[in-house]
């Protein structure tokens, strides 16, 4: 790599929706320039807002937080423009309904929860009382009349939910409330990292939109593979897969900043700047 520096300490989440991202690293080789860190979503987001990692993905809501230490990689986020079919709220209630009342978040995911806390309160008026429970939609729901949850728990809750409770996926929720894309996570680099490297920074940058290009062009194969470890089927994954946007574009900038609009209006998060986000030089 350019601008020679012991190896970039990149993020890697160990989630499926993550998985189109770093799939072209193994088949390309790009892995042997950078130091891969694998851990949960949390752990990686306070390793990058710690210095821990120079380059990774992080949260939306927690990119919010610590925007001023931070600088987006253009092109590159996980979110969906319609249903995501991984982030849910499944009720036994109408939404309208569920003021007052006990709701379990069955996830650590901050941008989901908020996403799921916003258009409870904002577009149907409940503000119910929250708690935070293992992702086992029956024990949620023995304890709850609604239920938050991500990732895998959410996708098994697409196909196995029983004919009595109501699953709202909050992508799709979020595109009807906004007319929007949602944005659940974007990649970032630590501005001091990216003011001494910049050329780093664009080889990573680069690595990573070939990978994402590469399985976007294979997706039946990932899907394939990806469900020899799985517990999925590879063409519930290829349809996942399908659902997920790995783009940040105008349209999805826009919906990023309604988001950090909306969170900053209930105090979760510093407003962005006029002119922000703030992308780096790649």
């Amino acid at each position: 790599m350019s601008d020679r520096v012991e190896r970039p300490r990149v993020g890697h989440i160990q989630f499926l929706n993550c998985l189109p991202i770093y799939w072209g690293l193994m088949r390309s080789g790009a892995l042997l320039d950078v130091d891969l860190r694998k851990d949960t979503p949390d752990r990686l987001n306070a390793a990058l807002v710690a210095g821990d990692l120079d380059i990774g993905p992080i949260s939306l809501v927690e990119y919010l937080r610590h925007a001023d230490e931070l600088l987006l990689l253009p092109g590159l986020a996980v979110g969906s423009d319609g249903p995501v079919l991984s982030v849910n709220l499944v009720t036994s209630r109408p939404l309208a309904e569920l003021d007052g009342r006990p709701v379990a978040l069955g996830s650590t995911s901050r941008t989901g929860v908020l996403l799921a806390q916003m258009l409870l309160a904002d577009k149907y008026g409940a503000e119910p009382e929250y708690f935070r429970c293992p992702p086992d939609l029956t024990q949620m729901m023995m304890e709850a009349d609604a239920g938050v949850l991500i990732g895998d728990p959410a996708l098994r809750a697409m196909h196995e939910t029983p004919r009595d409770l109501t699953v709202i996926d909050l992508g799709q929720a979020w595109r009807e409330w906004t007319s929007l894309p949602m944005v659940f996570a974007v990649w970032a680099v630590r501005k001091d990292f990216a003011a001494a490297h910049p050329g780093v920074v664009k080889e990573v940058h680069e690595a990573f939109q070939r990978s994402r290009d590469l399985c976007l062009d294979e997706l039946d194969t990932v899907a394939e593979a990806a469900a020899r470890w799985e517990p999925f089927d590879a063409l519930t994954l290829a349809n996942y897969f399908r659902a997920l946007d790995f783009s940040l574009g105008r349209r999805q900038v826009e919906g990023l900043r309604e988001f950090a609009r909306r969170a900053a209006a209930r105090g979760a998060a510093p407003a962005l700047p006029p002119d922000g986000p703030v992308f780096a030089q790649v």
